[in-house]
């Protein structure tokens, strides 16, 4: 079994307004990005960031080869105990993701 990180080209994760988040999967290979999209499962990314089902919004955009993930901010960018201003750390937990 490998972790995601060592199958794309690159993962990222970033300020999707102050209310969302966004993870990009970038897969680098339509052979890669059709191999990510049938193996990385909704359901297994909710529970891996701690949110409910119905809030993971997926896009799969094959001209791309790009999966993209939005879910709303636990915390509004910029409160006071917001310790990810920038949204740039989820990227770590999915990268570690086994498929």
């Amino acid at each position: 079994m490998s972790k995601l990180a060592e199958n794309v080209s690159r993962i990222r994760s970033k300020n999707a307004g102050p209310f969302w988040i966004t993870i990009d999967i970038f897969c680098g290979s339509t052979e890669v990005y059709k191999d990510v999209c049938k193996r990385l499962n909704n359901s297994e990314v909710a529970d891996l960031l701690k949110i409910q089902g119905q809030d993971l919004k997926r896009f799969d955009i094959e001209k791309l080869n790009v999966i993209k993930f939005s879910f709303p901010r636990k915390i509004p960018q910029g409160d006071i105990l917001d310790r990810d201003m920038h949204g740039a750390q989820m990227a770590v937990l999915l990268s570690e993701i086994n498929l």
